[in-house]
């Protein structure tokens, strides 16, 4: 049996979140401009449909609606990841966020010394492992081509050096690495183009 999954009907015959596509199904069939997307959890799909909810109504001259237009390039069933550090090294944190609703599915930190670099690969290596658990074929999204590389290649080339501050970021790397040499098949990683599309969803906005 299949993991079970929730819809978020947000234009439909009953605007809801339903535990099984039969009763997503009936809500949207035959509705002209239905809008329904699936998710793996329940937190998620009542934190996608309450902020999708919210721009819909939100007025015209409120200029900070909870949702972005996506570009049509990009693949909403997908996962955004970025990292943010206050000094190089400094202080470091990552997440990852779904990149159609914006929900946060996870993040980590702060840590007392790591890199940009460090944080988008360890972001990136989260967001694999987590759509393994869940069996999504989704893609991951990341602005960092090093760390993309560092993906691809199974490798970290950091020049940060390992200390007693950054102890645990570098038995994270390790565990990063191991995971990745024991799933080369995982979902594909793919570089946001944030010349065309702007801040990618997961950026923490302190630049």
């Amino acid at each position: 049996m299949g993991k079970i999954k929730y819809y978020v009907v947000w234009k439909g015959k009953k605007p809801g979140i339903y535990d099984s596509w039969e009763a997503c199904r009936e809500q949207v069939e035959g509705f002209q401009g239905a809008r329904y997307k699936s998710f793996p959890t329940r937190e998620l799909a009542v934190s996608a449909f309450s902020q999708d909810v919210r721009l819909f109504f939100t007025p015209p001259e409120d200029p900070t609606p909870s949702l972005s237009v996506l570009p049509p390039e990009v693949n909403r069933d997908s996962i955004c990841v970025d990292a943010a550090c206050k000094g190089n090294p400094g202080v470091l944190e990552y997440r990852g966020v779904d990149t159609f609703s914006g929900a946060e599915l996870f993040r980590q930190g702060p840590f007392p010394e790591g890199t940009t670099n460090i944080g988008e690969f360890l972001a990136i290596v989260h967001a694999l492992a987590y759509l393994k658990q869940q069996e999504l074929a989704f893609p991951v999204y990341s602005d960092s081509l090093t760390a993309i590389k560092w993906v691809k290649t199974r490798d970290v080339r950091t020049k940060l050096p390992e200390n007693d501050k950054n102890g645990k970021l570098f038995d994270m790397l390790r565990r990063a690495v191991k995971w990745l040499n024991e799933n080369r098949d995982h979902n594909p990683v793919c570089k946001w183009d944030t010349r065309r599309w702007g801040e990618i969803p997961a950026d923490f906005g302190r630049k």
